[in-house]
């Protein structure tokens, strides 16, 4: 087995009481992570355990994550929002750690591998501690555990809400912000990702209402997703309002650069509202916050209760290509059936240079020529799929990887009932964490920009149920201007139409009253967006996508409402003519969208197809209109 792939498995997992006894059961010291499911594992320790796990490369090292309000034995540890690390060995509780304290977590993980050995290897009496969790008192009995000494008082944290916002998330930044936020000390206790509504974001800064940038404000928060983060400090003693405060910097970002060059402002905004990050004002503000985004958390307690509200997430699905022909109809019903949504979707053949970067982390192993010839045969189907805790979700249904240990264990599980006889290789993929879904999602999906038009005959009754579906199929809105076209400009727009018999009479159209011209930003944006649109003919579009924008507001085939781009380079080339490739939001328009899932997609190439172009001309005409 490569390091990368140890890497990859680096905690098991256990949502079951089942899955609970046989990490108990593994030979050597175990390192559990207890978590609630309202707020997740501590990812702030993931690459301190990972760096641990490196370079002691010892076999007797096991990290886990376990999920208290799913099993019977952590039922105790229900309803705390501190992280609490628990060391198991020989299925026996040996050490206990609350809270996400880095040193001190890698000296006692040091200390009790080296304790578990002389029990394994010399046979000396292991010392089991019992955690009696006292709420005032929190003292392990026995020895090995961290405990407070006698007399000591508690230090009371603070807390405060951090927002990554919808332009640092848009850019791929998220993870890299936590990952800095992780490494100046800042405990995140619960995190959740969420795109705000407009009723959400006015009440969130309605202290501001009275700013001439609200309105402004108001739009962006609501373009697309956030992560919200809640943070304390894992030096108990620190203000965290104010050191969080002092981390990102100004709001304006030429002060932050000037004043705070390292802040997470300086480094990832760009203007004063698109400054990456949000931090509560101060103590009574970071409690209102706290209240309205983890409403069932009390600092006075540092607990929870039953939350109602669970973080959603996405997670990418892979059928390989024998079960994508055979058996994804039934698949995609049981998926359908079990609550995901399918929120991206995708068919394609891979290259050989893409299966290797996809699975960068097995190109070593002994096996991956013959996954390699498995996963070029034929069309993969990709999604993303959507739902509360989606990754364990759709691994559950999954099942082991091996598929003999499937067949044994899970006889119901996808990878046992779709096997394909003589083929040692599952046919279905799963992202193994939220990091790798992340990763994985942008490389079948990345992150595009793509043209888009509303056309004359729809900018005065359409436009703004156009906008409105543009914001619920999840698209931001990087630029976007009102203009009339010149006829110079719109026969330069159409040139590739210029020896087409329409030409003249699709020029004078789009000279005929103004347009609303958008750059559009999404994952895979260009299908998205030509989806959205349907196909050129409406009365096609009515029989083939009943609900696309030129099915429900087109007339014919010139006035069909709505144009996109045909393909990503094309995409450049358009949105280079028109902006000048600069898109960079517009703010004194303020349009931007919110996520929500799309049903399917499809392609629709060529749209001059439906004016019966030679299907040569048709294929490379490059230019829907």
């Amino acid at each position: 087995m490569t390091g990368k792939k140890k890497e990859a498995s680096l905690q098991a997992s256990a949502t079951n009481q089942e899955q609970w006894e046989e990490i108990l059961a593994t030979k050597g010291l175990t390192v559990v992570d207890v978590y609630q499911h309202w707020c997740g594992p501590c990812r702030a320790v993931i690459s301190l355990l990972r760096k641990i796990n490196n370079e002691l490369g010892d076999e007797l090292l096991h990290f886990a994550t376990a999920e208290a309000d799913s099993i019977d034995a952590l039922e105790k540890y229900r309803g705390k929002c501190e992280p609490t690390f628990l060391f198991y060995g020989g299925g026996e509780l040996v050490a206990v750690l609350r809270g996400a304290n880095a040193p001190l977590l890698q000296k006692m993980i040091v200390e009790q591998l080296a304790k578990e050995k002389l029990v394994l290897e010399h046979g000396v009496e292991r010392k089991a501690v019992v955690d009696n969790d006292l709420p005032q008192d929190e003292k392990i009995e026995a020895q090995g555990g961290h405990h407070l000494e006698e007399g000591e008082i508690p230090a009371r944290k603070s807390y405060t809400v951090a927002i990554i916002k919808p332009d640092a998330v848009a850019h791929g930044k998220a993870n890299e912000i936590i990952m800095k936020i992780q490494d100046a000390g800042f405990e995140i206790l619960a995190q959740k990702e969420l795109t705000l509504t407009e009723a959400q974001a006015r009440e969130l800064y309605q202290q501001k209402e009275a700013e001439d940038y609200f309105e402004d404000l108001v739009q962006f928060m609501s373009s697309g997703p956030s992560h919200i983060l809640m943070l304390s400090h894992l030096e108990d003693t620190c203000d965290v309002v104010q050191a969080w405060l002092h981390f990102i910097g100004p709001s304006n970002i030429e002060e932050a650069k000037r004043e705070n060059p390292e802040s997470l402002r300086a480094k990832y905004g760009t203007r004063t509202l698109f400054n990456a990050v949000h931090g509560s004002e101060d103590v009574d503000r970071a409690g209102r916050e706290l209240a309205f985004f983890f409403p069932d958390f009390s600092p006075a307690k540092g607990t929870a209760r039953d939350a109602e509200e669970k973080p959603v997430e996405r997670t990418l699905a892979l059928f390989r290509p024998d079960v994508a022909r055979e058996n994804r109809e039934e698949i995609l019903t049981q998926i359908n059936q079990s609550g995901f949504q399918v929120s991206l979707q995708r068919e394609m053949i891979l290259t050989e240079e893409q299966v290797r970067e996809f699975y960068v982390h097995r190109v070593e192993e002994d096996e991956f020529p013959s996954l390699l010839q498995n996963m070029t045969r034929g069309p993969v189907l990709v999604l993303v799929l959507t739902k509360e805790n989606a990754v364990q979700q759709w691994k559950n249904m999954l099942g082991p990887s091996d598929i003999k240990k499937a067949k044994e264990e899970d006889p119901k599980c996808f990878r046992a009932r779709f096997s394909v006889e003589g083929d040692p290789h599952n046919q279905l993929h799963g992202s193994y964490s939220t990091e790798e879904a992340s990763r994985e999602i942008s490389f079948f999906f990345p992150v595009q920009q793509t043209l888009a038009v509303i056309k004359p005959d729809a900018v005065d009754q359409r436009k703004h149920e156009i906008l409105e579906e543009i914001r619920n199929r999840g698209f931001s809105i990087k630029r976007m201007e009102e203009r009339l076209l010149s006829k110079e400009m719109a026969e330069e727009f159409y040139k590739e139409h210029r020896e087409r018999p329409f030409f003249n009479q699709l020029v004078e159209f789009m000279c005929s009253g103004p347009s609303v011209i958008m750059v559009l930003e999404k994952e895979n944006a260009v299908e998205e967006w030509r989806a959205t649109m349907g196909p050129t003919n409406p009365e096609r579009a009515k029989v083939e996508l009943p609900e696309s924008l030129r099915a429900r507001f087109g007339s014919d085939i010139l006035r069909n409402s709505v144009h996109g781009s045909s393909s990503q380079g094309r995409a450049q080339e358009e949105i280079q003519f028109v902006f000048g490739g600069q898109t960079e939001f517009t703010e004194t328009l303020g349009e931007h969208t919110n996520d929500a899932p799309l049903d399917k997609q499809q392609h629709y190439e060529g749209d001059a197809g439906e004016l019966n172009p030679p299907a040569e001309e048709k294929k490379s005409s490059g230019l829907s209109y």
